[in-house]
């Protein structure tokens, strides 16, 4: 018997037109993914936009400063990203914007000196009477921090200090935390560690807003 002809086992009309819409199918799923994915990001930014704005533009006065934390080095040197955020806080108590600078942040970090104590020691190196800091040792996520500025330390208004990709989702959970909220960033530098937060900020937007919407807040980073 002759060996059919490979032209044979090519795909027919009705195969051909599986695959395409298979493939459709797949490009359309995509899309739909990167669509809700970053939705909520989207959302947030756009929701908080008239509270957002660099560093040095006018404040409404405020009971705090709401830093958050960042890393720590090794050595107890905080990194280019905490420093920032302090420098904002003291410059908006300094400036009388803010009564007071609540660090909050990991207390019990990798680098062994704990997030807020570094951040309270450049606050006072930069002249900020220890009185008018506090450490939030428990500042473990974003959720966390707006939620503890409120009921643990009293506050009903805050401007957030944290990078300029960190701040829609920051102040927004702050405000959904009923928390009058600005934010302040420090200048904008295209690094390897800006885009990642720019990355990383998408779906953690999207989880912070899921979390929220479902009641599962304190799960937000």
């Amino acid at each position: 018997m002759a060996k059919a002809d490979s032209r044979d086992r090519r795909p027919g009309p009705l195969s051909r037109g599986r695959l395409r819409g298979r493939v459709r199918v797949g490009i359309a799923s995509a899309v739909l993914l990167i669509v809700l994915g970053t939705a909520p990001w989207a959302f947030t930014r756009i929701a908080t936009a008239a509270q957002i704005a660099p560093a040095g533009t006018a404040v409404e006065h405020a009971d705090a400063a709401l830093i958050l934390g960042a890393r720590v080095y090794e050595d107890g040197t905080p990194s280019r990203f905490l420093r920032e955020r302090v420098e904002i806080g003291v410059a908006l108590y300094t400036a009388g914007d803010v009564d007071a600078l609540i660090m909050s942040g990991d207390g019990d970090d990798s680098s062994g000196f704990g997030e807020p104590a570094v951040m309270r020691q450049v606050a006072e190196e930069m002249g900020v009477p220890p009185s008018a800091i506090t450490e939030d040792p428990l500042g473990l996520d974003t959720y966390s921090s707006c939620e503890r500025a409120r009921d643990v330390y009293g506050a009903s208004s805050v401007v957030v200090a944290t990078q300029e990709f960190h701040e829609p989702r920051a102040v927004w959970l702050c405000e959904q935390e009923g928390l009058l909220t600005q934010g302040r960033y420090p200048s904008v530098r295209l690094t390897k560690s800006t885009v990642i937060g720019n990355v990383r900020e998408i779906p953690a937007t999207a989880k912070a807003v899921l979390d929220q919407w479902t009641g599962r807040g304190a799960a937000s980073g």
